[in-house]
């Protein structure tokens, strides 16, 4: 067995409790009670040796491997690798998805994704993860998180629509080559859950909407400027055919470059994490053509300011375009 570090220990022993899903009193009960029935360790005892460790935690390990009959070597082993193997080494009552059930003594969905984020920007900060890199499988981070498998998948699914993540189907799951997303949305992502919080998504869009068309028309990177200019070309291409489908996609697109075109990180971020919401919550919004074109117009018009230079101009016509908006998409 490789890579065996005594040092692993107290990170494993969280990581066998988590995956039991008990609580250190519920733990001391079940592993080290006296014959009297009485705890043989407090609960400090045991929070101190799984966050320090301890001159007891041999005592803990040998006690818990004897009541599982496993191996007392594992918990030396990588926790990475002792994430894999605890769905072997666990009775068929603790493991599998049932572990979903007890996810609601540890919040709602919500509060996993949180959790989520947090973890793998904390990978990222610590630098054990980079923007593309594959992330663990949703087994170890079901067993890392004390939760089911199924719901590490929905909460991953939550993080690929606010992109920060890659799910490739037969590949693995990869962190987003915009990796800072990881540090932007953890501000607002209770926020973007809510579904009964949207009207307060499209006010914080709008503002930043605004702004970003402020900043956008001092651009000066010729690429984001050219990249402005095909998505207004492919936009009336679209309203030309009368292509609602794919007007819809490039409006979103106008909006997310002219973004990237303010040069400010957060405002670029914060509009591409939710415009990549609102492709999954809000309604086409295209009712008639009459629509079609007052849109393609709003368009031109905040287009041709950007290009003129003209900050003011530009953020007046994006504010004028999305007080329209709210009249024409449907975000319950």
């Amino acid at each position: 067995m490789t890579g065996m570090n005594p040092a692993n220990k107290k990170e494993n022993l969280r990581l066998l409790r988590s995956a039991l899903r008990l609580t250190q009193k519920e733990f001391i009960e079940r592993f080290l009670s006296a014959p009297d029935g009485k705890p043989a360790m407090s609960i400090a005892t045991l929070s101190n040796l799984e966050s320090k460790d301890g001159t007891r935690m041999n005592e803990v390990i040998l006690a818990v491997s004897e009541s599982l009959g496993i191996d007392s070597m594992l918990f030396s082993i990588p926790p990475e690798e002792f994430a894999e193997k605890i769905h072997v080494l666990l009775p068929d009552d603790t493991d599998g998805d049932m572990a979903v059930k007890a996810s609601g003594k540890k919040g709602n969905i919500n509060h996993l994704v949180n959790r989520l984020t947090m973890y793998f920007a904390e990978q990222i900060f610590s630098k054990r993860l980079k923007k593309g890199d594959k992330i663990e499988s949703d087994r170890v981070l079901a067993s890392k998180m004390g939760v089911g498998r199924s719901a590490i998948r929905e909460a991953l699914k939550v993080l690929e629509v606010l992109g920060m993540i890659d799910i490739r189907p037969g590949q693995g799951t990869f962190i987003s080559n915009h990796e800072a997303s990881f540090f932007i949305v953890p501000l607002s992502w209770s926020l973007f859950l809510n579904g009964s919080q949207i009207d307060s998504i499209v006010e914080v869009r709008n503002v930043l909407e605004i702004r970003a068309a402020y900043l956008a028309a001092g651009c000066t990177s010729e690429e984001n400027l050219s990249r402005l200019h095909d998505i207004s070309h492919r936009l009336h291409k679209a309203y030309m055919e009368k292509d609602f489908k794919e007007f819809l996609n490039e409006d979103l697109e106008f909006h997310i470059c002219i973004a990237e075109c303010s040069d400010n990180q957060v405002i670029y971020s914060m509009i591409q994490t939710i415009s990549n919401l609102m492709r999954h919550v809000s309604g086409s919004g295209m009712v008639d053509e009459k629509q079609l074109q007052d849109i393609y117009e709003e368009h031109q018009k905040i287009y041709g300011l950007i290009l003129a230079k003209d900050a003011e101009g530009a953020s007046n016509a994006m504010k004028e375009h999305m007080e329209k908006s709210l009249g024409r998409y449907d975000y319950r």
